[in-house]
């Protein structure tokens, strides 16, 4: 039997209780300072720079009180100005000589040129000026539960409300005594909040177990080096759209920490956090809450974010109280255990430094416990919110292909015969259902890819999986070494093997990664012999499309040998060359032999699978409720394909992007907002890769006029058709404001950034479903709870996994939200539900569950927003709809983290490598033009993500 509810780790506030007053003391910067600050700030700055208002940022500043004065909660990323707008908060006033010591230090880092006469004049006409040692603290009460309604019905809390009620709340965590289970107790410490902005992306609390939890497996020969890692619980203020109730959300993870030597990211942050014994600010109060400072690698030194002879930590002082950094850099773990010199810190690990030895994530027993361990600090005030409820329409959709059937352990000699005999039929009948449909989507023409391999069995691998999947056996004409061809009725399938060879190799001069230009030159230099070698065998082999590239992944560039992988050069290449490219490690030598061939055969699968769907392929879910949903649907997402400057080749992009699933056409389609027409999948990819808006739009308000202008034009080329369109909410919202919260009304919809107008305005067909995903932990935690099917797993507090669609049971809601699940994940299968990392647990049949070293999972809530539907709609049939495009088991093997549509869309983003227009190609032209490598433009740098804060790279170890 499934489950038929599941718990979330979402609260809310109980009505009972009425306001949420507390008492804080603010700092306000006094009105008459903005003028002088202002000039101060804009000293030697170039005129005709500046898009939008001048800002006074208090970024650094708010870093260094984070590092230095962790109790004090800063609340803009901006000076704000008057007695009505507060910069810092604390439950205590702080030290006045100590907070004019932070403001005088503020004021000498604003000038660009320190060093420039003029701006010492300036600096010291705002000492005299301002009279920084007037600055007071003030009492203040505070309602945490301030709030008004949106247009659309949605609840809107104050701006201090999402950066105050949480911090209030993880205080009152950390108050409440340490979290005990299996023996072993955590103790939780707030962790100072990020510097900025009070919205609800950026402004959760943190709360993270301290001391480290050891973690030092039995080796062969002795102990082997300890691991450190630690719990982590995130308290943050969320809505949900047409609730007029605010919600908190708690979530649980892991943060794991660097032993011996940091790797340094180029001009990334690396997290320190620290709890000293003394304030490292002279006169400043102690705290109990984890500093956070940060370290940085620039110009091939390595220091402190505010640290070096002029910086902000020796201002205040601070720099006397920290280690040095080159040591702590060599042995970060020195300072762990018991701390040295007053101190206990611990370096954050990133995914970028390589593999760390605890895996990452809590399994769902584990995770409820902490979370309803924290949850207790939440009374009176927060209530936990309703539980979900199981959809009525609960089936899946029909299955294309058909499942085969499992093996018994116990069978007979007769029974495994006879069902090794119906596999083989299945398997047939898949094989044929995959060749049509991937016949029409060639329209009469031959599939023709290249293997291009380093070795000879992973090239083996990938034709037998083609075959195999294809059903090809039987049609084979041709059979390697280099070609290999197969010729049944409805499709011809061509296959060519060569050599990846030094194409392959990493980047730069054996003994050390490229740096700066000598980087941005070897990238030009590989892009352009890939574009020629691919050139040349198309020219060769008329009609080939796809590359399948066997490549070392991203495990074999770690640290700084990642400014050595070569994949994003040749992705260009092939680009330039014309075709789309699917990469495949080579066999894992590192594993044992079975288990290496068994993952090989599963990634060949993949990789094979991931390239015919580049060519266009689908398999679309075909949905089990009926007349509810109408024929001849279109289903549109809408995307924002986007790199920065810092990217993988030196260009800024800024393109919308929009993936048709249309009913009558066998090819997915795709189109930009510089495109007219819908063109075929594997063509939107490839164009992602050349002449591409994105340098011309710096400002938000351009991008999002070019945003509403996309989005009209082709809502307007659907009107007479069933049209559904998919819009993921943290990624198209930033240009396409109505998608937020408050943003958002039933059955209204805005573009431009004017008043919502009706849907019937644009057409009787159109509906609008808005998508959100847990990033930043939008949409909550979640578990099924065991003990509600079984009496005797009462107070156990075990959790489990349960797919499907849920219906909140909220009273007074409009019933236009609903949330999707899916199950545990086919890569799991060694791991149950009672897995632990944080403390010693002992699983229902008496075995140890404390695993540090797996890697676990939980899926994600996604919560679907029917916006806007048509008159006679049932909106949880949409839901189940849209819940539905998730579970695509013909084509993949787990559920999609998103619909169909919007998981097509977002893989575009793998071709967003813009280049100069000198450089481009149209790789849906003929003849393909090989680029000559030059010197370029620009710097080229691979886009990674390493940061990891909280607010970053936490989420992925969550």
């Amino acid at each position: 039997m499934a489950y038929q509810h599941v718990r979330t780790a979402s609260y809310m506030p109980d009505p009972a209780q009425g306001p949420f007053p507390v008492l804080r003391h603010t700092l306000s910067l006094p009105a008459h300072w903005e003028e002088p600050l202002g000039r101060l700030r804009d000293h030697g700055r170039p005129e005709g720079r500046w898009h939008g208002p001048r800002r006074i940022p208090t970024r650094e500043i708010n870093q260094l009180i984070r590092t230095t004065a962790p109790d004090v909660v800063t609340v803009a990323s901006n000076a704000t100005f008057g007695t009505d707008s507060p910069w810092l908060y604390c439950t205590e006033p702080f030290p006045t000589p100590v907070t004019n010591l932070y403001a005088a230090t503020w004021l000498r880092n604003l000038p660009r040129h320190s060093d420039d006469l003029d701006a010492r004049r300036l600096l010291a006409e705002c000492f005299r000026e301002l009279d920084t040692g007037s600055l007071t603290w003030r009492a203040d009460t505070i309602d945490l539960l301030e709030q008004q309604p949106s247009p659309g019905g949605t609840a809107k809390p104050t701006r201090l409300v999402y950066r105050l009620l949480p911090d209030e709340l993880a205080a009152r965590i950390a108050r409440q005594g340490a979290y005990e289970h299996g023996g072993r107790q955590l103790t939780f410490h707030q962790v100072a909040g990020a510097g900025g902005g009070y919205d609800a992306g950026s402004s959760s609390a943190e709360l993270m177990s301290w001391p480290p939890i050891e973690y030092r497996p039995a080796g062969r020969g002795g102990e082997r080096k300890p691991s450190y890692y630690a719990a982590i619980l995130r308290v943050g203020v969320r809505t949900v759209p047409f609730s007029p109730v605010p919600r908190i959300h708690l979530s649980a993870g892991i943060r794991r920490f660097v032993t011996g030597k940091v790797w340094m990211p180029f001009r990334k942050g690396v997290s320190v956090y620290l709890l000293p014994e003394i304030s490292l600010v002279p006169d400043a109060p102690v705290s109990r809450r984890l500093s956070v400072a940060m370290l940085q690698w620039r110009n091939g030194t390595t220091d402190w974010r505010q640290g070096g002879p002029s910086g902000m930590l020796a201002a205040v002082a601070a720099l006397d109280g920290l280690p040095s950094v080159d040591r702590l850099v060599k042995e970060a773990d020195h300072w762990i255990g018991d701390g040295k010199d007053g101190i206990r810190l611990a370096v954050g690990h990133q995914a970028a430094m390589g593999r760390h030895p605890i895996g990452t994530g809590l399994m769902p027993s584990e995770r409820r416990r902490l979370i309803e361990w924290a949850e207790q600090a939440l009374a009176p005030e927060f209530v936990p919110a309703p539980k979900l409820q199981r959809s009525r329409y609960g089936r899946p959709p029909v299955r294309q292909l058909t499942k085969r059937p499992s093996m018994p352990k116990n069978a007979t000699t007769e029974e495994l015969a006879a069902l090794l005999e119906r596999t083989e039929r299945t398997a047939a009948d898949n094989a044929r259902v995959r060749r049509a449909a991937l016949a029409a989507t060639l329209d009469g023409t031959d599939l023709v890819g290249f293997l291009v391999h380093q070795t000879d069995d992973q090239r083996d691998r990938l034709v037998a999986t083609a075959e195999s999947a294809l059903g090809l056996t039987e049609f084979r004409r041709e059979r390697g070494p280099e070609t290999w061809v197969w010729e049944a009725e409805e499709l011809t399938v061509r296959l060519h093997a060569h050599p990846l060879g030094e194409l392959g190799s990493p980047l730069g001069a054996e003994d050390r990664p490229p740096r700066g230009q000598e980087h941005d030159q070897a990238i030009r230099e590989r892009r352009g012999r890939v574009a020629e070698a691919m050139t040349r065998l198309r020219e060769q082999v008329p009609g080939a499309r796809i590359a399948l590239v066997e490549l070392e992944g991203s495990e074999a560039f770690q640290g700084p040998a990642r400014r050595t992988d070569p994949k994003y050069a040749i992705r260009l290449g092939c680009a330039d060359a014309g075709l789309v490219t699917q990469f495949i490690r080579p066999l894992d030598t590192a594993m044992d032999t079975a288990d290496a061939e068994k993952d090989a055969a599963l990634r060949a699968e993949a990789a094979w699978a991931d390239g015919l769907r580049q060519t266009g392929m689908r398999l679309v879910p075909q949905h089990t409720l009926g007349d509810r949903i109408p024929s001849g649907l279109n289903q549109v997402a809408f995307h924002l394909v986007e790199r920065r400057v810092d990217g993988p080749t030196g260009r800024a992009q800024f393109t919308p992007i929009a993936v048709l699933l249309r009913q009558d056409a066998p090819c997915v389609l795709g189109r930009t907002a510089d495109t007219s027409e819908w063109m075929p999948y594997p063509d939107l990819l490839r164009i992602l890769t050349g002449r591409v808006r994105g340098n011309d739009l710096r400002t938000s308000a351009q991008q999002s006029a070019v945003t509403a202008a996309f989005i009209r034009r082709t809502l307007a080329s659907l009107r007479g058709t069933p049209t559904l369109v998919l819009a993921h909410a943290q990624d198209v919202r930033k240009r396409w404001p109505w998608l937020t919260n408050g943003g958002l009304e039933v059955d209204r919809i805005g573009l431009d950034g004017g008043p919502a107008q009706r849907i019937g305005l644009y057409g009787k067909h159109l509906r609008v479903v808005r998508v959100a995903d847990s990033g930043r932990d939008e949409t909550p935690q979640w578990w099924a709870e065991r003990e509600d099917r079984e009496e005797e797993l009462a107070g156990q507090q075990r959790g489990g996994f349960g797919m499907g669609l849920w219906v909140p049971d909220e009273p007074g809601a409009p019933g236009r939200v609903f949330y999707s699940t899916a199950d545990k994940a086919s890569t799991q299968t060694k791991l149950t539900n009672d897995d632990a990392k944080l403390t010693p647990h002992v699983n229902p049949a008496g075995r140890s569950a404390h695993r540090p070293t797996v890697n676990a999972w939980n899926p994600e809530l996604l919560e679907l927003t029917l916006a806007c539907l048509q008159p006679g709609d049932d909106p949880e049939a949409w839901a189940a709809f849209v819940h539905q495009q998730r579970i695509c088991k013909d084509d993949y093997r787990d559920v999609l983290g998103l619909p169909l549509a919007l998981h097509l869309a977002r893989l575009a983003d793998e071709y967003a490598l813009p280049h100069d227009e000198e450089e481009a190609v149209d790789p849906t032209a003929g003849p393909v033009a090989v680029p000559v490598p030059g010197d370029g433009s620009g710097q080229l740098t691979f886009d990674f993500d390493t940061d990891e804060d909280s607010e970053d790279q936490a989420h992925g170890d969550v």
